[in-house]
């Protein structure tokens, strides 16, 4: 009789102590997953509980070697944390939560802040799931953050852990992502339109902004726009840098085809209010149950703008694109109308980042008190001022210098909160993300928005464009209930900054020309940063009838958000240099074994059933019960 392949099999049952929030287990369902590798061969599974600050990954590798998973930076995996597992030929499983010493060295932390809950090696796959706190105590683990992360993934064909560069990968993932589609509600009525460019054949340039004027669907009572994404052409996707759709006022006087969206003629520049929008790296988006875009009523717009940024640094001739966005709609109304409202920093023609910098910091300033003042048909027809806003998602937006952003909410002249951020931003991971907790945004506050460059690859500044080696500061904040307002950007004198600088200038133009001129150093690019900063701000506001109002303001000081404390260590001794004066707090579920803070090393028993019940049980054993 033919033997069986051969097959080895550990699954590690861990019983939970009970804590805050719910804690994930060996056979919980994950909600998200993808593939790290091209080839498909790691795949990714995981879920977070938000309260108890806990991960949980399942990485699953055609190997019968080692697998590793942990979090890095965007520069170098020297210093990433990597959890490594794998099962030994004789059924014995080894895991330990380590970090990069080198390239391809790893080495075993003193804190040890994964807890394994399962491992599983078969004919084909490797399995390993574990859990750990967003934010341990061990300053060789990355804290998991709501920033992008870059997730580091590795496997080997043997049991002896060390990288190589054919079998590890770095992928930035949106870990934290509140709201699953599955969560979301599907209409059964639901209905899809396209919007798309028909047949655009995309100049032999670096970049193009084509842009066209479409209908939206004609329909005979209110309907609601629930989802949008990306209508990508094969083979174009590469050259498809961001797809907005923007509402045009059903006053405006359109053109007719498809044309330059910022070039000669400035008719296919009309309509500035934003939609939706997709940028590279993004997939589709659902909004919340309770929101939608309104189509259909006299107030809504019946013709939109669509513009496609390519980007076709290949000068490839005969390309041919149809590229758009696909919506779906239904009659079964929302509660909300929604909106987006752009901030930022005004594109052209005052923004510059030096050369050579690495940090540099831009500012753009949002006054809502003028928005009161906007003629808008929305608040014309109850007669109600413009209300107060919930914001519930967002998009960041800078092109390839950009490191990171933030959205800032002050209230009477007091900072009240972070709206959003990301301090690990990648140009190529540009999506619609959901706020954990709606924010309130009420008329007369002010919205600040920051962006950090880092320009150490070139040798002359980098000026605001539509190119995406030039630059931009946006961020785009999905609201609900819609009003009459686009946008509300801020610039920062020119002239005073060039004076600042030691360069003449007589109007705007010369200010940033001047710029040109200037010996760039660390100390003048410091110099720069502190002058943008401090000169006075011109705030421009724009309503979807191209109405423009303009203010003043001055940029506020942005107080950063201190760290909560670290979760204190599954098991293993915190070396004296790993020790942080963030503070600590106790692991969900874990009690100490010998009644002090001082974390310990986790025995056999813990791995074999789980530390929380290890814990529980061995306090049980000592208080004679």
């Amino acid at each position: 009789m033919a033997c069986a392949p051969p097959f080895r099999l550990l699954l590690l049952m861990v019983l939970v102590a009970p804590s805050q929030g719910t804690r994930l287990g060996p056979t919980s369902h994950l909600r998200y997953s993808r593939f790290l590798d091209p080839s498909n061969v790691v795949f990714l599974s995981w879920d977070f509980d938000l309260e108890a600050e806990i991960i949980t990954f399942e990485l699953q590798v055609r190997t019968a070697g080692w697998v590793g998973l942990g979090v890095t930076n965007r520069y170098t995996i020297v210093g990433g944390d990597l959890v490594v597992g794998g099962v030994l030929p004789d059924g014995h499983v080894y895991f330990s939560d380590r970090h990069l010493v080198g390239e391809d060295t790893l080495q075993e932390d003193g804190s040890q802040d994964a807890e394994l809950l399962g491992l599983t090696e078969d004919a084909v796959y490797t399995t390993m799931r574990f859990s750990r706190p967003f934010r341990s105590c061990d300053p060789h683990d990355q804290d998991i953050t709501s920033d992008t992360m870059r997730v580091l993934a590795a496997y080997g064909l043997d049991d002896t852990p060390r990288l190589d560069r054919e079998r590890t990968f770095v992928k930035s993932i949106f870990l934290l992502q509140i709201v699953h589609p599955d969560d979301l509600d599907t209409p059964e009525d639901t209905i899809i339109h396209d919007l798309e460019i028909t047949d655009f054949l995309v100049p032999e340039e670096d970049t193009t902004y084509a842009c066209t004027f479409l209908p939206l669907p004609i329909v005979r009572k209110k309907h609601h726009i629930y989802k949008f994404e990306p209508k990508l052409v094969n083979h174009n996707e590469t050259m498809v840098h961001h797809i907005l759709v923007y509402a045009c006022g059903n006053a405006s006087a359109l053109p007719t085809g498809i044309s330059d969206c910022y070039g000669a003629d400035p008719a296919f520049s009309l309509c500035s209010q934003v939609v939706v929008g997709w940028a590279v790296g993004g997939m589709s988006y659902q909004f919340p149950d309770d929101v939608g875009v309104s189509i259909g009523t006299p107030l809504d717009p019946q013709w939109i703008r669509l513009e496609v940024h390519y980007s076709n640094f290949r000068n490839l001739p005969g390309v041919r694109d149809s590229s758009g966005i696909r919506m779906y709609y239904t009659a079964k109304l929302r509660k909300y109308d929604m909106g987006v409202l752009q901030l930022g920093f005004l594109t052209f023609p005052i923004h510059f980042i030096p050369p050579g910098a690495e940090s540099f910091l831009s500012y753009g300033l949002c006054k809502t008190e003028r928005f009161e003042e906007m003629p808008s048909p929305l608040s014309q027809m109850n007669g109600a001022p413009v209300p107060d806003i919930q914001v519930y998602g967002y998009l960041l937006h800078t092109h390839l210098a950009g490191r990171a952003l933030q959205a800032v909410q002050y209230r009477n002249g007091t900072q009240l909160r972070t709206i959003c951020k990301d301090d690990s931003y990648d140009f190529n991971l540009q999506e619609t993300r959901d706020l954990p907790h709606r924010v309130e945004i009420k008329p007369g506050d002010e919205l600040l928005i920051e962006c950090h460059y880092q320009t150490l690859d070139r040798d002359f500044p980098t000026f605001g464009g539509p190119s995406t080696t030039n630059e931009m500061c946006l961020v785009f904040l999905f609201y609900y209930p819609r009003n009459n307002i686009s946008s509300c950007m801020g610039y920062p004198d020119i002239i005073s900054v060039a004076r600042e600088l030691g360069e003449e200038a007589a109007d705007s133009m010369e200010g940033m020309m001047a710029m040109n001129n200037v010996e760039w150093t660390p100390e003048s690019i410091r110099k720069a940063e502190k002058a943008c900063k401090e000169a006075q701000q011109t705030v421009i506001i724009k309503t979807i009838d191209e109405t423009v109002e303009n203010t003043t303001g001055w940029i506020p000081e942005i107080t950063p958000m201190p760290r909560g404390p670290c979760l204190e260590s599954w098991g293993g001794k915190v070396e004296p240099q790993d020790e942080t004066p963030a503070g600590f707090r106790v692991a969900p579920g874990v009690l100490s074994a010998v009644g002090t803070a001082t974390p310990w090393r986790l025995p056999m028993a813990a791995l074999l059933f789980g530390q929380g019940a290890f814990s529980w049980l061995l306090a049980t054993l000592q208080a004679g019960v």
